[in-house]
């Protein structure tokens, strides 16, 4: 039945992606383009569950290893005509940690002795992709506002690399080096809005604001986007903070998750 929902979405968002070419035949204004780049640095928290040989989960908090970022790249494309337009963005993330301590983590149900040292590496890629359409309701000098529909695709893999030594005894894992690799992907229906906010006399300066939320393979996804942004004759940069979150179905191998951090980029406009 889910399936089939989701399958009824996608084809509904597919139809109203496609009304900007058809619904704009007729509109005198010229196409409108928009090239982003940028950069995003979140944060990630959320959990993950491996499972191991002995049908046991090594269950680590990805906030208690993971602090930086090690390789990204973002953008996104934007097309309109009149009211209709659509936009694609794109973000891969490859992110990384390891670290050593006792205590470091869960196997199973038991937790890591004191005299057993813990060195763990955590590995995530990730591919977030939306496609959508949108109707621009507002439309004036220093404001717009859009009505957003469209889909979100996201594709995670983690992998976690462990060497335990000491006084290992009992502990439920099947040997004391080893890894694990859990991978998962989610098609999700999205609605939501955008626009912009000019402020000052030469009307330069704005605030880009950017909120969806939607359903599908995941329970409930939202995120949310805000800042400052400059305005030049060739286009804008912009500094935004940067939410996104997944309610992820239960007794998955990846647990919920959620993407929180600085952005900044740089908007060319033809």
């Amino acid at each position: 039945m889910k399936k089939s929902i989701s399958r009824a979405l996608k084809a509904t968002v597919l139809a109203a992606f496609l009304l900007p070419a058809t619904a704009s035949s007729s509109d005198s204004d010229s196409w409108r383009y928009g090239l982003s780049i940028y950069g995003w640095f979140p944060d990630i928290s959320g959990t993950t569950a491996f499972p191991l040989g002995a049908g046991e989960d090594f269950t680590v908090p990805i906030g208690d290893i993971l602090d930086n970022l090690q390789f990204t790249f973002q953008g996104s494309f934007d097309a309109r005509k009149g009211k209709w337009g659509m936009f694609a963005d794109m973000i891969y993330l490859d992110l990384g940690k390891s670290g050593q301590e006792t205590r470091d983590g869960m196997i199973g149900d038991a937790q890591i002795p004191v005299d057993v040292t813990a060195k763990v590496g955590f590995d995530m890629k990730s591919l977030i992709t939306t496609a959508a359409g949108y109707y621009r309701m507002v439309d004036e000098t220093n404001k717009s506002f859009d009505f957003v529909f469209g889909l979100r695709y996201a594709d995670v893999s983690q992998k976690l690399n462990w060497n335990l030594s000491g006084n290992i005894g009992d502990l439920p894992v099947s040997g004391p080096v080893g890894s694990a690799k859990v991978s998962a992907s989610y098609w999700d229906a999205i609605i939501g809005m955008r626009g912009q906010f000019g402020f000052g006399q030469s009307g330069k300066w704005y605030i880009p604001y950017y909120a969806d939320i939607g359903t599908g393979d995941s329970d409930l996804t939202w995120q949310a986007a805000g800042g400052i942004g400059y305005r030049f004759g060739w286009g804008e940069i912009a500094g935004v903070w940067r939410y996104l979150d997944y309610d992820l179905p239960s007794g998955k191998s990846i647990g919920d998750m959620d993407f929180s951090g600085p952005a900044i980029g740089a908007v060319f406009r033809w």
